[in-house]
């Protein structure tokens, strides 16, 4: 009995079961103790003011030695205030500042906030803190509360949230980091890897020419801005390319080279071991007679004549005797960027010339300047602006340099999600290897000006998708991408020719195309670019150009294709439980692709820019026999134009005709390859030649390179060619001229980032 006393006893007080007496206060019901999750006794700490001079020290330690991040006054002012309220007198003794501020810094790289720490960068700072505040006690982050799932920064990201709540019931291998840990619960299909950003939705950003770095304007996007807005789209483009040149090896001044190309001739200045220099146009006054190197933008004075614009002024230009370098390997217009290599001769010493009037008139300085050679900027490779051009020693990518915070389609940047994205790639690509003899492929079909209002068209698509449903699932595309003008003609414009009830007939008839290939549409995904001859902006515009960016394809139009895509999705048949489901996405122009986040970017654009290049390009001197003599700029570039060349003009005995032909088709792509990617944007032109929302013009900009760039020109032959490691393909048109039974689209591979023009005949 005692015994037995004895034993309740102990049991009592290990876990004492609490009276339900009244006597002692007691509940009814008793609780009894839980050793699964004790409670936290929060201790208090006795806040101190902490002058944000006296945590710098520590800070940078911290975010600049140890995470490569550089913090703002503002937010060091608002870690001094959290420091001090959270931490208390122990912030330096006890190193809890430093513990903290190390969370912090971990947390932000997590929410993909950029390489300058304040509010606004990519993540929220205040977010950060607060949900730090939470998970400390003493002045400590509290673990148990903090990693109750995983050790690591915390989440404020909000992110797979899903996933995480599977995470217990999972055997975690302890060979994984967090971050493989992460990547375990997420789909492994490449195509849920596939994302759309639309113009509309990427962030718009400007160059911050004193921190040298992109900020996201803060304003509200709209279509009728102030005024200054329209000046600042041509400067934010000068300052980016301002500020590419002077990264480019060229022109620093540590550095000389005397071999390649150069913009020197036999008088200049420039002896072979200096380094290219810039002179502002404003810095030319008193210095007649003189040679220069400029940078600036073309324009046409309110005189009329041909001027070159910088931040500091303008002259009046003179391009008789100028010759482009290399020679006619690029074009020249109104609006674009360029160097020019000559001498200013001032205002006195033009006698009779027209050019020497136009002095004090828009900023410009007397005189002219005689251009003696003239070229574009050099253009940057992607790793280079992105500091991904090294290599650790353990084989990862390095990313230390350049703008790898930078997240420019606001999907996270390359310092935030590349390896992040290189793992899961990988992964995604082991489960699709079937063999040795099968490699693993993701293949892209492009196809432009696709007018449903052809018969012709509806049959070559019927051909085109009846040859990929017979292909097995690993060698079918990944996404088809259509591009417009999905129509001949302007429509809904007054003219007659179709209204919206036959535009949408138009799409009716080619949903009937697509629910003949039920395989395509539950294993594929279909992108819709539409061009200047769609609605809306062909109501008003009768086909001219349009504004850009540009809204896709309204929805009243193409209610019987997404028809067509769930009839197909709602039968069974995907091979894989993690395959989403095939989809159609109706974009805007332009608009990236993007596989694999910051990896792999596309970018789409549908314009007739060739001609618009031609007919606005300025004359120089040029030989009759100089179209040949274009020389790219990358190796590359010569297996990629090579490639280009015979894949789409091969033939078994060309004539000399049809020689001649692909020699000045080839030419012209080169031309137009180099044009646009060197400007570094899409629309290098003026805005009464190109209109552009000014608020949106950030979604035109190429820099830095996309991996891979569509651009859509019919009047060009179809050619696929890299430069400077980006990948341009032209799809050219899908039925190359009126009662031609020849029908042409590229198809591109996305792991090799190669393309190659297809051809086939009804």
């Amino acid at each position: 009995m005692d015994h037995t006393r004895l034993v309740g006893d102990s049991r009592l007080d290990s876990e004492p079961i609490f009276s339900s007496s009244p006597g002692f206060g007691t509940p009814v019901h008793p609780s009894r103790k839980s050793n699964l999750n004790p409670p936290l006794a929060r201790i208090s700490v006795l806040p101190i003011l902490l002058p944000p001079s006296t945590l710098r020290p520590v800070a940078f330690r911290t975010f600049t030695r140890k995470h490569n991040l550089t913090i703002s006054s503002s937010a060091l002012q608002t870690l001094a205030s959290f420091v001090g309220k959270n931490c208390g007198s122990g912030w330096r003794e006890e190193g809890l500042a430093e513990r903290v501020l190390d969370e912090v810094a971990k947390s932000w790289k997590k929410a993909g906030g950029g390489v300058i720490v304040e509010e606004g960068r990519g993540a929220s700072l205040k977010a950060i803190l607060l949900a730090l505040e939470g998970n400390m006690s003493g002045g400590r982050v509290v673990p148990a509360k903090a990693n109750a799932t995983r050790e690591g920064p915390i989440d404020v990201t909000g992110l797979n949230a899903d996933a995480r709540r599977l995470k217990p019931h999972l055997s975690p291998d302890p060979t994984l980091n967090d971050e493989e840990h992460d990547d375990l619960d997420l789909s492994l299909h490449p195509r849920n890897w596939i994302k759309i950003v639309e113009a509309f939705d990427m962030p718009r950003l400007t160059y911050n020419v004193d921190k040298k770095y992109f900020e996201v304007t803060k304003s509200k996007a709209t279509l009728f801005p102030q005024a200054s807005h329209k000046t600042s789209v041509f400067r934010d483009r000068y300052n980016i390319v301002h500020q590419r040149l002077l990264r480019n090896e060229s022109f620093q001044t540590s550095l000389s080279y005397s071999s390649g190309p150069s913009l020197k001739r036999s008088s200049s200045s420039f002896a072979s071991t200096q380094c290219y220099r810039l002179t502002p146009i404003a810095n030319l006054l008193g210095r007649s007679g003189t040679s220069h190197l400029l940078l600036g933008l073309l324009s046409i004075s309110p005189a009329g004549d041909l001027s070159l614009v910088d931040l500091t002024g303008s002259v009046a230009l003179d391009l008789s005797h100028a010759r482009t370098i290399p020679d006619d390997g690029a074009w020249f217009a109104p609006g674009m960027i360029v160097l020019v290599d000559g001498l200013y001769e001032e205002e006195g010493s033009v006698r009779g010339s027209v050019l020497g009037g136009n002095s004090g008139v828009g900023g410009a300085i007397g005189g002219r300047f005689l251009g003696v050679s003239i070229c574009g900027p050099p253009c940057e490779r992607r790793e280079v602006s992105l500091g991904m051009n090294h290599q650790h020693s353990n084989g990862e990518i390095s990313s230390s340099g350049g703008l790898g915070w930078v997240d420019i389609l606001g999907i996270g940047s390359e310092r935030a999600q590349g390896s992040r994205m290189r793992r899961i790639q990988a992964k995604c690509l082991r489960g699709m290897h079937v063999g040795a003899d099968s490699p693993t492929r993701l293949k892209m079909a492009i196809m432009s000006e696709v007018n449903l209002d052809n018969l012709k068209s509806l049959d070559a698509l019927r051909k085109v998708f009846s040859t990929y449903s017979e292909l097995s699932p690993t060698e079918r595309p990944i996404v088809f991408v259509m591009i417009g003008n999905f129509v001949q003609k302007a429509t809904i414009n007054g003219g007659g020719y179709a209204g919206s009830i036959e535009y949408k007939e138009f799409f009716d008839s080619f949903s009937i195309v697509l629910a003949d290939y039920p395989e395509l549409l539950r294993h594929s995904t279909f992108v819709f670019v539409p061009g200047d001859n769609d609605p809306w902006s062909s109501a008003f515009t009768a086909g001219a150009a349009s504004t850009v960016p540009r809204q896709p394809v309204p929805d009243m139009f193409t209610s019987r294709i997404k028809r067509a895509f769930a009839s197909a999705n709602s039968e069974s048949g995907r091979s894989q439980a993690s395959e989403p489901a095939g989809e159609a996405i109706w974009t805007s122009n332009p608009s990236r692709l993007t596989v694999f986040g910051p990896l792999h970017d596309i970018a789409i654009f549908r314009d007739d820019i060739t001609g618009r290049l031609r007919r606005n390009a300025v004359a120089t001197k040029q030989g009759e026999n100089e179209c040949d003599s274009a020389i790219p700029q990358d190796p590359e570039d010569e297996a990629g134009l090579a490639t280009a060349e015979n894949e789409t003009h091969a033939q078994a005995h060309p004539a000399d005709a049809q020689t001649r032909q692909s020699s000045s088709s080839v030419h012209t792509a080169r031309k137009l390859v180099k044009t646009i990617l060197d400007q570094g944007t899409m629309s290098p032109f003026p805005l009464s030649m190109r209109p552009v929302l000014w608020d949106h013009a950030a979604s035109l900009q190429l820099y830095p390179l996309p991996t891979a760039f569509i651009l859509a020109d019919p009047e060009v032959a179809p050619f696929c060619m890299t430069y400077e490691g980006c990948h341009v393909m032209n799809p050219g048109r899908f039925i190359s001229e009126e009662g031609s039974t020849c029908m042409k689209w590229v198809e591109y591979d996305v792991l090799k980032n190669r393309g190659r023009v297809k051809e086939e005949r009804l």
